[in-house]
């Protein structure tokens, strides 16, 4: 067996300051690793709803192609300010606002954003961001080996609405033992 590869070194920093800021929960590894592997595949613009701090939008920089434009939103001004300063050499485009703002940079390839942010913001707002054949990854995601999902006992309808959407094809992959990430591709 060998080591798993080093961290980019983007994210080697973000994850420096979520530490230093008492941040112990950024984006895991595993999802990290899916999201480059999957900006690898994207052009024109990205996006990541909910910065804070960094360590999703270092990831998909990581693995953008390099005229891959990498957008993400922070509606914490700390947060989004101490990245700012962070990528300012990065090619990563850091704002001070709520993912509504967002939709002057629009249409993306990929919009990245954690299940909590997803119950909360109106699906067909988000979709309405994609360019056709676009992508939404979810992230934090309880595994569930039954249909339909389930969640604490009860029906996950974020993760049913998503992945039974007819204009969206849509997996839900285990990244981990207990942690999956949902991606839904526009047709």
């Amino acid at each position: 067996m060998s080591a798993p590869p080093d961290l980019p070194e983007l994210v080697v920093r973000a994850l420096r300051m979520s530490l230093l800021r008492g941040y112990v929960q950024a984006s895991r590894t595993e999802t990290g690793r899916l999201l480059a592997t999957l900006a690898a595949t994207r052009t024109g613009t990205i996006a990541e709803c909910g910065t804070g701090c960094g360590v999703g939008a270092a990831w998909l920089r990581s693995g953008a192609p390099k005229t891959t434009r990498v957008i993400t939103a922070e509606l914490d001004p700390e947060l989004a300010h101490g990245v700012m300063t962070m990528f300012a050499d990065d090619d990563i485009d850091v704002m001070h606002a709520d993912w509504g703002s967002l939709r002057e940079h629009a249409p993306f390839s990929l919009i990245f954003l954690d299940a909590s942010s997803a119950r909360e913001w109106p699906r067909a707002e988000i979709v309405e961001l994609l360019d056709d054949g676009g992508m939404i990854v979810l992230d934090d995601f309880t595994p569930c080996p039954t249909w339909p999902p389930l969640i604490r006992g009860r029906v996950d309808t974020l993760r049913l609405d998503w992945l039974s959407d007819e204009r969206f094809t849509s997996v839900d992959v285990m990244v981990a033992e207990d942690t999956s990430v949902l991606i839904a591709v526009r047709r």
